[in-house]
């Protein structure tokens, strides 16, 4: 007999019972207690399998209840807990019933969430034991897992509201005038992006904005401007509900002047990493400040990374993302 209550159920009638996402949070909680790994080594199995990718942020916002799954994805992270093939396809039928009722609206939880910090899964189950109380103890830890991860889909729920809101916003405290769907990358410390844009070679000054999410706080980077050390993002604070700022740095004139492309990098070097959507580059000719050039970060605009010779390095993250500005407009650009 299993020493971890419903061992034997899950590809049974607790998976043919699943119909919300609350339920298919919970068990694919319990698998990955079951399989005591780290997020981390879930991401390498995935990657040595080939297939969908299952990048640490993305299991860790799956297993609180703040990310329906894509059913690849779904199937990525079984297979990483080791359920065997054959109880697969009972997994992949319960997606299915509750995709059809989040279609059919009878849900309301977040499918897009922000890149969260790495390495924060549920709690792990002990190190097995040889002891007669190991069972137990096990059980307990197992059980507990379980219930902070329904928690945080309940609160989630709440939240959330009814779906008036696109997914991932809180629908009570957030005008709709100020949500904004956007895709993006990150990188973790040490990683970089790099991009080349186009300003008037009569340009008095130029200055950078990227929106990110800071969601994420205390995200620091260097940046360099044609080679030269021109600025730095500084940390700013964490907010969980208001998650989208456009942070602006100054490039010193004397690094642009005459020049009518600048080739910029920014290095992260905060231990939370570093994540980018939009870069807007302004420049000031004649005195007037205006719109040089616009680098759109993500998959969904390659076309737009590729006019601007954009590459990544170390890139752990890569997905759209649904937040809000702050309510007051004078709140949005920080520098």
């Amino acid at each position: 007999m299993s020493e971890v209550p419903g061992v034997g159920e899950t590809a049974g009638l607790g998976l043919e019972s699943v119909s919300c996402h609350e339920d298919l949070v919970k068990l694919l909680a319990e698998r990955f207690v079951r399989a005591d790994v780290s997020l981390r080594e879930l991401q390498a199995r995935a990657d040595k399998a080939g297939g969908a990718r299952l990048p640490r942020t993305t299991c860790a916002d799956m297993l609180a209840g703040r990310r329906f799954p894509k059913k690849a994805v779904m199937v990525a992270f079984l297979r990483g807990c080791r359920v065997p093939d054959h109880e697969l396809p009972a997994w992949e039928r319960a997606w299915e019933r509750v995709r059809v009722g989040r279609l059919s609206g009878r849900t309301a939880v977040d499918d897009h969430v922000p890149p969260a910090s790495h390495d924060t899964p549920p709690p792990a189950a002990p190190e097995p034991g040889a002891s007669a109380s190991g069972g137990w103890r096990r059980r307990g830890v197992l059980a507990a897992a379980v219930v902070v991860v329904v928690l945080g889909v309940v609160v989630v729920l709440r939240l959330e509201g009814q779906g008036e809101m696109p997914d991932g916003v809180p629908a009570h405290v957030v005008d709709p005038a100020h949500v904004v769907s956007d895709d993006g990358r990150a990188f973790p410390r040490g990683g970089s992006s790099r991009f080349t844009v186009r300003v008037s070679a009569a340009n008095t000054g130029v200055r950078l904005i990227r929106r990110l999410d800071v969601g994420v706080g205390l995200q620091d980077a260097t940046v360099t401007v044609n080679g030269t050390p021109a600025a730095r993002w500084r940390p700013l604070l964490e907010d969980g509900v208001y998650k989208w700022r456009n942070q602006i740095v100054d490039v010193p004139p004397k690094l642009t002047a005459g020049r009518r492309s600048l080739t910029v990098v920014n290095t992260c070097v905060s231990a939370s990493g570093c994540n980018e959507f939009l870069y807007t580059v302004e420049h000031e000719v004649n005195g007037v400040w205006s719109i040089a050039d616009t680098v759109d970060v993500g998959r969904d605009h390659t076309a737009s990374e590729a006019a601007h010779d954009y590459r990544v390095v170390g890139e752990d993250w890569a997905d759209r993302q649904t937040f809000a500005y702050p309510p007051r407009k004078e709140d949005w650009n920080v520098r």
